[in-house]
């Protein structure tokens, strides 16, 4: 195959996750065929994408996800380190926000494929059938997008009831990413589906949404000397309205959603005794400026030093993880490729899903150029108001450039017919 060197550099440092030179080879190949293929991403497309189809065998790309020996939470902390060493400024703190998300599979083999919540489903119950896998990406704050970028890098498979809970799987990556970077700050983030004491993990605080039943108690007191097992907990606080209805509210401007706002926050030191035990904790309320409601936003952070605008819009930044999930879908195709093998099907949503970050990564770091805003609104001009690159445009940019690789392997007097018909069919799909 023949790679740009900026798509190489970016695959390189992963070389370390796989044992044998060939495993790393067949790697790099279906990664770039899965970024190079515009239709359906499965094994086979992965393959052609990459146009080694008449090199190498089907049955040798399907055996790097059902037997080759190489492990994924490896190869996603490698990836977690570039992504922290290129994106992150060295004092930076790492934000790791965390959700589930269900990959629609049919089929009584699939492996650990079952009924189960699925948040995008019609209808009142929300649920389907598939994979649910929890999914731990880093957010970064990237000078061409306004708001914040997940990039996923760690994953957990859910094996089903009577197994480990979505929460305690979420808890686990949490620990990989701290004992991976161990001497910066880790600060986790997830909805209010995610609380327990599994994201109690030493050296990283964690942020959720309060629900509005939570029972506040305040923190515990001081010892007394007496005899006696001591108080875990305060007095009883009351439910998140409650708080609201007795605080000093005061203005504060923060930067959320790709919006610099100004709302009102309130915070009291309290305890979420049903859920973190007696950890001490805040709870912090926002609602907009002259709302009516006693509270629009509860966030309960494991976290005592950090400022409550920074909490504010930490929590905000969980919503990358949502566009992350479905960018993976709808874009990259992650969950097209139709393996039912254990191995397999642990292995093929993950790698998809860290394709998507490399490619990210890539364009960052080497693909970008402001032209690249400029031409999409000059060929799609109803887009008055496009100032930065989606990812589609990032992808697009990424194909030209392998393309126009392949161009120096071929004499300039016999410049190769199919060449040239990938590279317009690459300009259409950014034009269209």
């Amino acid at each position: 195959m023949i790679l740009p060197v900026s798509w190489a550099a970016v695959l390189e440092p992963l070389r370390g996750a796989f044992r044998r030179r060939a495993t790393f080879a067949l790697f790099t190949m279906l990664a770039t065929g899965m970024v190079a293929q515009s239709g359906r991403r499965s094994v086979v497309g992965m393959l052609a994408g990459a146009r080694m189809a008449g090199v190498v065998s089907f049955h040798a790309a399907c055996r790097f996800f059902s037997q080759a020996v190489w492990d994924v939470d490896r190869l996603g902390l490698l990836v977690a380190r570039l992504v922290v060493a290129r994106l992150l400024d060295p004092d930076a703190p790492v934000v790791v926000v965390v959700d589930d998300t269900l990959f629609k599979r049919w089929g009584r083999k699939v492996h650990h494929a079952f009924w189960t919540h699925d948040g995008a489903a019609q209808g009142k119950q929300k649920i389907g059938r598939g994979n649910r896998w929890v999914i731990a990406g880093i957010t970064v704050r990237l000078p061409l997008c306004s708001s914040p970028v997940c990039l996923p890098v760690l994953f957990r498979l859910w094996a089903g009831k009577g197994t480990a809970s979505p929460v305690e799987l979420a808890g686990e990556l949490l620990t990989l990413l701290v004992a991976e970077f161990g001497d910066r700050q880790v600060h986790g983030v997830g909805d209010a589906a995610y609380h327990g004491p599994a994201l109690l993990v030493a050296g990283a605080t964690w942020t959720t949404r309060l629900p509005v039943n939570a029972a506040l108690f305040a923190l515990a007191p001081p010892r007394t000397g007496k005899r006696g097992r001591p108080r875990l907990k305060g007095a009883k606080l009351g439910k998140p309205a409650d708080l609201a209805a007795g605080v000093t509210w005061r203005q504060a401007t923060v930067g959320r959603y790709g919006r610099t706002e100004t709302v009102e926050v309130a915070e009291v030191g309290c305890i979420w005794y049903g859920s973190f035990g007696n950890t001490p904790g805040r709870c912090v309320l926002v609602r907009d400026t002259n709302s009516a409601k006693p509270y629009e936003l509860a966030l309960f952070p494991v976290d005592t030093a950090s400022c409550t605008t920074g909490i504010v819009e930490r929590y905000a930044t969980r919503w990358s993880i949502e566009a992350a999930n479905a960018t993976g879908k709808q874009h990259m195709g992650v969950g097209q490729a139709r393996n039912r093998l254990p191995k397999a099907v642990e292995r093929t949503v993950p790698f998809g899903m860290l394709t998507q970050t490399l490619a990210i990564v890539w364009y960052t770091v080497s693909g970008y150029h402001p032209d690249d805003v400029v031409r999409r609104r000059q060929a799609q001009p109803w887009y008055d108001a496009k100032t930065e690159p989606s990812f589609e445009d990032m992808l697009t940019k990424l194909r030209k450039t392998l393309i126009a690789a392949r161009f120096s392997a071929v004499s300039p007097d016999q410049t190769d017919p199919e060449i040239l018909r990938d590279y317009a069919l690459a300009c259409a799909a950014a034009a269209a």
